[in-house]
């Protein structure tokens, strides 16, 4: 059973949200999720501040309208990379095998992956990714995860279509 996901997408950029640079990876994004049949709830792009990204992730996650938030940007070394923190200041649990497997599987494309400092969790019914910045990275990130994407959501629903398939005890 294929799982329709309502999804928003929350690109973290200072240059970006002040209208200095374009958001390449946002729409990157939107994209793929449009691909995989997924619907867009919300796009947004806002400065690199824990404040504004941690209150827009509790309204999303929070309104009952988005299943899955991906977030671009802010996961890197720079002073300013701020969203892991954010994020963890609104989960409820975190959800560790997304980081790392993003982390594993990027990490044969290049060292620098190593850097990445994305996390994943819950809040609520709501399930939040930190993507990084680089379209091909968020891209190639995505493309990761995607194939579970679905199973969590209905996971997270309480969905009964989640235990199809299992192997029981």
């Amino acid at each position: 059973m294929k799982t329709s996901l309502k999804v928003g997408i929350l690109t973290s950029s200072d240059r970006s949200s002040r209208g200095e640079r374009s958001d390449l990876s946002g729409p990157v994004l939107v994209e793929m999720a449009r691909e995989k049949g997924w619907d867009i709830v919300e796009t947004l792009i806002v400065p690199d501040d824990v404040g504004i990204l941690r209150d827009t992730l509790i309204l999303w996650a929070d309104s009952g309208d988005i299943d899955l938030i991906l977030t671009t940007g802010g996961t890197g070394f720079s002073p300013r990379d701020i969203t892991p923190e954010a994020t963890r200041l609104v989960v409820d649990k975190l959800a560790p095998g997304l980081a790392e497997a993003m982390r594993a599987e990027s990490l044969k494309i290049t060292p620098h992956a190593m850097l990445s400092r994305a996390i994943a969790g819950i809040r609520g019914r709501t399930l939040i990714i930190n993507l990084p910045g680089s379209p091909k990275a968020a891209r190639e990130n995505l493309q990761i995860i995607a194939p579970v994407l679905g199973h969590a959501i209905q996971l997270l629903r309480e969905d009964a279509a989640a235990e199809a398939g299992h192997i029981p005890d």
